[in-house]
């Protein structure tokens, strides 16, 4: 496995620092979770936390975990639709410029946005209107993009279209490639276990979970009774524990790896997706799963030191070191 392309909800990200979580409260919004809105309740949450400090970003949990794969040098492309406007041209151009070979659809209706609702202890709260990113439909899947690639990385957060996500994962499973997917959040994943199960026993080889999502996946309140459950279903199960590291299950090797201590936890923002860039990006070069999971605990615990996902040169070249240390294992946790 050496390529990778990823498919998922092309955003834009609009980072919002909150000073306390009154506004989660008044639109009755769980911390941690991800919510699909239209554009009217979106609006109307962004005129809100007007005052607040705020950034603008690149997103999307897929594009997150390919941008971050592409830095570590991992050859990759990204599947997704954008409006025609200058937020679509923005992401197209923003894809290339990172070395990442993009697939990007356009559509008449206008580019998705993500508000990441971040709360003073780090957590972050997602509200998400799809625009253009929810009119990429199993039609667009042209088979032929997989023919350049080893592996299809799958947001979880698509599986609120059922027949995309079946169709991408059947199509890529007929050119060979083995299948990864994210859970992405505990709240979709309990409205969609039932049809999630089916997907993961007939497609998916990899898998990417918290605690809360391999919970309520498998039903299992001990993250490793659920690693265990869904280790049934598909090859490579990596659950991640928080603070406690991430547990790791292929076959009968099962691995406990530890995380990387954040020199300050500013928001959570992409954690998730970095670790499974970290993942497979070492992955992809034949590394150990203990390599595999510190690399991406190392990626984890850069990204939650900044506001969003994008941080500078100067941190990149720390990840770039303490990689280099994991490959000749002078630093594993």
């Amino acid at each position: 496995m050496k390529r990778v392309i990823g498919i998922g909800n092309a955003l834009t990200d609009m980072l919002v620092n909150l000073s306390n979580d009154e506004v989660l409260e008044r639109y009755s919004l769980a911390k941690g979770s991800m919510s699909l809105v239209d554009s009217e309740f979106q609006t109307d949450i962004s005129k809100h936390v007007a005052g607040c400090p705020y950034s603008l970003s690149l997103g999307g949990s897929a594009g997150n975990t390919i941008r971050a794969m592409a830095r570590l040098g991992t050859g990759v492309g990204f599947i997704g639709k954008v409006g025609n406007d200058t937020t679509g041209d923005f992401y197209e151009q923003a894809l290339r410029n990172l070395d990442v070979e993009p697939y990007v659809l356009r559509s008449k209706y206008r580019s998705g946005k993500c508000v990441s609702l971040v709360s003073p202890d780090g957590e972050r709260t997602l509200v998400t209107h799809l625009g253009a990113a929810a009119h990429l439909k199993p039609e667009d899947i042209d088979g032929a993009i997989f023919d350049d690639y080893d592996c299809l990385y799958v947001e979880g957060y698509l599986v609120q279209d059922h027949d995309l996500i079946r169709t991408a994962m059947e199509k890529a499973k007929r050119r060979g490639l083995r299948v990864a997917i994210d859970l992405a959040s505990f709240n979709v994943v309990e409205e969609n276990r039932d049809f999630l199960h089916d997907l993961v026993t007939k497609h998916v080889d990899i898998l990417f979970a918290n605690e809360d999502e391999a919970r309520a996946f498998s039903g299992e309140e001990e993250p490793i009774n659920a690693l265990q459950y869904i280790s049934t279903m598909c090859e490579l199960v990596i659950v991640k524990i928080g603070m406690k590291g991430a547990l790791i299950k292929r076959g009968d090797e099962v691995v406990h790896v530890g995380i990387m201590a954040a020199a300050k936890r500013v928001d959570t923002t992409g954690a998730g997706d970095f670790y499974a860039a970290g993942f497979l990006a070492a992955l992809c070069e034949g590394m150990s799963l203990r390599q595999c999971g510190t690399i991406g605990a190392i990626t984890a615990g850069k990204v939650i030191e900044v506001v969003g996902t994008t941080f500078g040169e100067d941190a990149w070249q720390e990840i770039f070191t303490l990689v280099e240390r994991v490959r000749t294992e002078q630093y594993l946790f």
